[in-house]
């Protein structure tokens, strides 16, 4: 039998929260970001039938903003981090985030929970930096991420915040992750999985990890987001033509 991550508060199996939906009538601007994106063009319905869904796709299709705005509607500050920490200072940031989407989200949940973490990699190190700074005002032991590689850090982080039950958001966690490591993340999914009281929502452009049993692979297009299959993924077919003959895939696409 598997075993249950740490501090089940609930004794229900994931996934937790079950479906989200764009109110229209809470759409302040339709042509204002983030509603303007094709992905919300024509609303927006998406079920949650498993404890891991993975959002995949080519850059600018709102992976990332789709994510922030569910973490956001989730409790999760959208610049990453967990509950009951202070938000990430990102007021000096020039990018958009997708944290305004949450507005116009509804959610069903079974039951709400209200623990787990919202990873991004882009501001992995301020969070890192702010558990340490945490720690040493509360004379303890910081967790010290940062003195390791970056995917060393990512990975100890993964291993130590991600074993208990709630609900856990990932925006590109292989970003500083090898293969082999993100093989151990991978690893880290199953278990994930295998507690069955952790709900994962993740994006990724990593087919390995779009490969965890499982998982619902669901793929967002200019045309909106459906269920799809590892295999037919743009993700895994370039990576299969370019296995299948490295030399010949390089002269085709750099004489292009």
């Amino acid at each position: 039998m598997a075993k249950r991550a740490r501090n089940s508060g609930v004794n229900m199996p994931a996934p937790y929260l079950l479906r989200i939906w764009l109110d229209e009538d809470r759409v302040p601007d339709p042509k204002s970001y983030p509603y303007c994106i094709p992905l919300l063009r024509d609303g927006l319905e998406l079920e949650f039938t498993a404890p891991v869904t993975i959002f995949v796709g080519e850059n600018g299709v709102g992976k990332s903003t789709l994510i922030e705005g569910i973490a956001a509607l989730a409790g999760y500050d959208d610049a990453g981090g967990g509950k009951g920490y202070r938000p990430v200072d990102h007021s000096g940031a020039v990018e958009a985030s997708g944290g305004e989407l949450a507005a116009a989200l509804r959610a069903a949940w079974r039951p709400k929970i209200t623990n787990g973490w919202f990873f991004k990699a882009e501001s992995f190190f301020s969070v890192a930096r702010y558990l340490d700074e945490a720690a040493l005002d509360a004379n303890a032991l910081p967790p010290d991420f940062l003195s390791h590689s970056h995917g060393e850090g990512f990975l100890r982080f993964f291993k130590e915040r991600c074993s208990y039950q709630g609900i856990y958001f990932f925006d590109e966690p292989e970003s500083a992750l090898s293969p082999a490591r993100q093989l151990e993340f991978l690893k880290l999914l199953r278990r994930m999985q295998d507690a069955t009281n952790i709900q994962v929502i993740m994006a990724t452009h990593s087919p390995l990890l779009m490969a965890c049993p499982g998982a619902r692979l669901m793929q967002i297009t200019k045309y909106g987001i459906a269920p799809t299959r590892l295999e037919d993924t743009d993700h895994f077919r370039l990576l299969a033509s370019f296995c299948e003959d490295p030399e010949g895939f390089l002269a085709s696409t750099l004489d292009d």
